[in-house]
């Protein structure tokens, strides 16, 4: 397990717990975020941001925001 802020560009990952205080959760699982949901890194946080491909859409959030997303790791395309 390891914080999504931590994978890199191009994982296959695998949401599995939503940490932060109960705003951040909600708003995180506003966005996708829920676990057993499928991730894919689109970008890594070279820039501050990181992108992900999640539910057929791509969203970009803050490296502080990925950092309280817990994910396993999966293939590497």
């Amino acid at each position: 397990m390891l914080p999504l802020s931590m994978a890199q560009a191009g994982d296959q990952l695998m949401v599995v717990r939503i940490g932060g205080n109960d705003e951040a959760k909600k708003h995180l699982e506003d966005l996708g975020f829920v676990v057993g949901t499928p991730v894919q890194v689109v970008s890594a946080p070279g820039n501050g941001n990181v992108i992900v491909a999640l539910k057929g859409a791509r969203l970009a959030i803050t490296s502080q925001m990925a950092a309280k997303i817990q994910v396993t790791e999966g293939e590497k395309q």
